[in-house]
């Protein structure tokens, strides 16, 4: 069938002032001013009251921690000691409590204009061995489109390490799995639904063969690689201790800068390795948020594009953010930046590409994350009928700068998965029962 999008109050596309049309899964035509489609369309959506953008791309998330938003046990606390308290709850998991947990941060990133998602999974207690099937089958049913990645934490307590022993795993058992996801799920082709990358938590929390067989199979698997990075300053300071090294060379070591890669936070490079990771086409998500909530720093987005680096978007784990809206993230991240960089150096189209095309480029992805004929019919439209937005004369800047939160439709792989706000096939008030429900065990 044959849909035109038509008349959008406005696009983010070049030469769409009159719509777009879809076919299947794809965007086959856009239509520009004073035009009308080439072909005859079967079905016409009237877009005028909607301000239509490409499928919001999150690069980087922890869905389990829906569970555990506002937790008393993390309140004031800094980076590490949050994270000794907070792995301790969460080493509680279960297969039941991720399901739905993982249902509930789809959703709502769904609602916000999301289309595609990556959550780095990084959490194995005994009997949550599968966690990624959990992951790929809710995705699946929702129609999401995700990159679920394969995480691992090797390094516990009994190793001089800050994770408790109950959640982490040894190496054969990581690597084995990590090759068992690629096998069942991975499809690196064209409009694809569900990826699977790996994704060691970070340099420091694995041992190195974890980092070095991950990268080698990524390369034989046509799969991306994924980890926290220089997030904290405190970080570089353990690896020199620890390794005699600073965290860009463990991943230099271990093969890791190459254009398979994307980091989280990249906050605190110096000035060679951010040209040394330009240089191999590593990517970074910036996670504005995450970053705010515990006084990590500025993730230098104006630097790393400028030394060649992609930049994406992330709303990190929804207990460090205690969100995941992607549309609040783009906001987040506009202001952070100007904070850094000036008013005039970072726009709200700036920010909105970091969520689309740049969170596309994290992900390796060169089919989603614009509008443009050819590509995946991934779109978010959002109306301007709030108060928040009465008297905005730009609407494409307005849904940054006047705080757009909640996408009045939603459309992936060409089909509607939000209709009037609302996810198609899900009972919202059950789901959030159900959530609530699974959350008082981590209490």
């Amino acid at each position: 069938m044959r849909l035109w999008i038509k008349d959008p109050l406005a696009i983010l596309a070049a030469d769409a002032e009159r719509g777009v049309v879809v076919e299947g899964s794809q965007i086959v035509e856009c239509v520009a001013r004073g035009r009308s489609p080439e072909r005859p369309c079967d079905a016409t959506f009237e877009a005028s009251l909607h301000v239509v953008l490409p499928g919001l791309i999150n690069a980087h998330h922890h869905f389990y921690q829906t569970l555990t938003r506002a937790h008393p046990a993390g309140h004031g606390l800094e980076l590490i000691p949050w994270l000794v308290a907070m792995e301790r709850v969460w080493g509680r998991m279960t297969p039941e409590a991720l399901r739905v947990a993982v249902r509930m941060a789809l959703v709502e990133l769904l609602m916000s204009g999301c289309t595609t998602a990556a959550d780095h999974h990084n959490l194995f207690p005994p009997g949550l061995e599968s966690a990624i099937d959990i992951e790929v089958d809710e995705a699946r049913k929702l129609g999401m489109r995700m990159t679920v990645t394969r995480g691992s934490m090797g390094i516990s307590q009994k190793d001089g390490g800050l994770q408790p022993d109950s959640i982490v795993q040894d190496t054969d058992a990581i690597l084995e799995d990590s090759e068992r996801v690629l096998k069942l799920f991975h499809d690196p082709g064209p409009g694809a639904m569900i990826r699977v990358a790996l994704a060691p938590c970070s340099p420091l929390a694995v041992p190195r063969r974890v980092m070095s067989e991950s990268a080698k199979l990524a390369e034989r698997y046509d799969a991306r690689l994924h980890c926290h990075l220089c997030q904290s300053s405190d970080e570089d300071v353990y690896s020199v201790q620890a390794f005699g090294k600073r965290s860009v060379d463990l991943l230099d070591e271990a093969g890791w800068l190459t254009s398979r890669t994307w980091v989280a936070h990249g906050i605190h490079f110096n000035g060679d390795e951010i040209g040394r990771l330009g240089r191999a086409g590593v990517a970074v998500c910036h996670c504005a948020a995450a970053d705010m909530a515990f006084a990590m720093g500025i993730c230098p987005t104006k630097d790393l594009q400028a030394a060649g680096l992609p930049v994406g978007l992330g709303v990190d784990g929804s207990a460090s953010s205690d969100s995941s809206n992607m549309m609040e993230a783009v906001r987040h991240s506009l202001m952070l930046q100007r904070l850094r960089y000036g008013p005039s150096a970072v726009t709200p189209l700036d920010a909105l590409r970091w969520a689309t095309e740049g969170s596309a480029r994290c992900l390796g992805r060169d089919d989603i994350g614009r509008v443009a004929p050819g590509l995946q019919a991934d779109l978010a439209f959002y109306r301007l009928d709030e108060p928040r937005f009465s008297g905005a004369q730009d609407p494409i800047a307005a849904l940054a700068l006047c705080g757009a939160h909640r996408a009045d439709r939603v459309m992936v792989a060409g089909g509607w998965r939000v209709i009037d706000g609302a996810p198609e096939g899900i009972d919202l008030e059950a789901l959030m029962a159900k959530h609530k429900a699974a959350a008082r065990a981590f209490a």
